[in-house]
C-alpha cells in the first residue's frame, strides 16, 4: 500500500490529563466508526425536488433570436 492509498491521518492534541494508551484507542476507535457512520449516511437524493417556483414559473417572452439581427423578422421601426 502507498501512502496515497493510507487514509489520512488525524492529530489528537490532548490538552488536560494523562490518558493512557487504552483510552486513547477507545477514543479514536468510537470517532472512526462515528466517521464512517456519517460518510456512509450522507447521501445525496438522486432526483432533486423542483422548488414552487420552478413549478409556477412561466417564460415572459421568448427568446431572441439574434440569428435574425436587428430589423429582419423581428422588431420593426413603427409597428
Amino acid at each position: 500500500m502507498t501512502e496515497d492509498d493510507a487514509e489520512p491521518r488525524v492529530m489528537i492534541d490532548v490538552r488536560r490529563g494523562n490518558p493512557t494508551d487504552d483510552e486513547l484507542a477507545a477514543l479514536i476507535a468510537v470517532l472512526s466508526e462515528a466517521y464512517r457512520t456519517e460518510v456512509e449516511d450522507a447521501t445525496a437524493d438522486p432526483t432533486p425536488q423542483r422548488s414552487a417556483w420552478e413549478l409556477t414559473q412561466r417564460g415572459l417572452r421568448t427568446p431572441l433570436r439574434r440569428d435574425l439581427g436587428w430589423r429582419q423578422g423581428g422588431w420593426q421601426h413603427g409597428c
